[in-house]
């Protein structure tokens, strides 16, 4: 399980995830859209955390990879 909530975000992503699903939340909260504007607390929560299930289940990692010093 401890592979599972390995970070696999880039810091950016993060934070483009975090915001998109802030908008997503603020306009489904003012009506703007329907209540499937909720499904941005999805990003929200992935964001904060740092990592993405579906990129885990399919190896995938956006972070970058650290240098070792020679």
């Amino acid at each position: 399980m401890n592979a599972f909530l390995k970070v696999n975000e880039h810091p950016a992503e993060r934070i483009a995830r975090v915001l998109l699903g802030v908008a997503l939340v603020g306009l489904a909260a003012t009506g703007t859209v329907g209540l499937w504007g909720y499904i941005g607390l999805v990003p929200i929560v992935t964001g904060l955390a740092g990592t993405c299930p579906i990129y885990s289940l399919f190896g995938i990692s956006t972070c970058p990879t650290p240098t070792k010093k020679a």
